[in-house]
């Protein structure tokens, strides 16, 4: 049995004050503590976009912290985009 067919991939965009305030850092260590590959980066619309391949409720944990993002961060919305299907290994910020 595939190991990779219980992982989901799934997509996300942040929006609010979510640039500059150490957002993409937080979300690499916090997706590598829950065991999330994927990639995260901030877009020239201010926004940030992760996408992410893990064990479903790692994704929901994962969706949760995202809502809420780092101290200095003032998320107003998170929106299911298309996922990428070809991410690393890892986790990383990408540009």
């Amino acid at each position: 049995m595939n190991a990779d067919a219980d992982l989901e991939h799934r997509g996300f965009l942040v929006r609010g004050r979510v640039q500059g305030v150490g957002f993409r850092w937080n979300t690499v260590r916090t997706a590598r503590e829950l065991g999330i590959a994927g990639t995260v980066r901030n877009r020239p619309d201010g926004a940030v976009e992760v996408h992410a391949r893990g064990a479903p409720d790692a994704l929901e944990r994962l969706a949760t912290w995202l809502a809420a993002g780092p101290r200095a961060a003032r998320v107003e919305s998170v929106e299911a985009i298309p996922a990428h299907d070809e991410l690393p290994e890892d986790f990383r910020i990408v540009r």
